[in-house]
């Protein structure tokens, strides 16, 4: 049986398309698991047109349509749950989700984030890098908690930073890494060897330490 992915964002979708790529049943090491929907909370987020050209049912619900978080929360849990999902991912996904749509997930939820968390959390990671000027930089996947950018890291994937870079050079080479290492977490969660526990994050049963590349 494959595993059942749903997967949301707000804008292009470039990770979402590094995850279609990677459950393509023709590629020989391809992940054994199909997205069944992708939801947006912009419908104008290019992120669906991908989801449709691949076939997969793309969804956009407004959160302009609900009276607080809580209840566009709510509907989207609702939504989500149709299809049954055995891991909702987050891919570029710009709200900040209600602790209830969190807990409801729990231990099934992944989010890639572009910093070298716990540095960095929020918005304008690449800018304070740069504007620190940090030797290097990088991007985190990890499991959702109810803290903001702050549940269990499970892997990290590092660059250096140079005299002469920009934004968009620095999100270009995270980018890079970000379409590698996301499969290979999805992966692991798809085989069942990644779990999250009261005490963090585990592959094959052992532990994960919270910063590693």
């Amino acid at each position: 049986m494959k595993k059942r992915l749903v997967v949301l964002v707000s804008g292009s979708g470039s990770n979402l398309q590094a995850l279609i790529d990677a459950c393509n049943p023709q590629r020989p090491d391809a992940i054994n698991a199909v997205i069944v929907a992708v939801f947006s909370n912009k419908d104008d987020a290019y992120g669906l047109t991908r989801a449709q050209q691949a076939g997969i049912p793309a969804l956009s619900l407004s959160p302009a349509q609900f009276s607080s978080r809580d209840t566009f929360d709510a509907a989207l849990q609702a939504h989500i749950d149709d299809y049954q999902p055995d891991l909702v991912i987050l891919a570029g996904y710009m709200r900040i989700l209600s602790p209830g749509f969190v807990r409801h997930y729990y231990g099934r939820m992944l989010n890639i984030h572009p910093s070298l968390l716990p540095k960095y959390p929020g918005l304008h990671t690449h800018r304070k890098a740069l504007d620190n000027n940090d030797a290097e930089h990088g991007t985190s996947v990890h499991f959702v908690t109810e803290e903001l950018d702050g549940g269990p890291v499970i892997l990290q994937a590092r660059i250096p930073l140079f005299t002469d870079d920009t934004e968009e050079k620095v999100t270009a080479r995270v980018q890079q890494e970000e379409y590698r290492i996301y499969p290979q977490v999805i992966n692991w969660f798809v085989q069942e060897r990644l779990t999250l526990r009261d005490d963090g994050a585990y592959l094959d049963g052992i532990r994960l330490a919270d910063h590693h590349g």
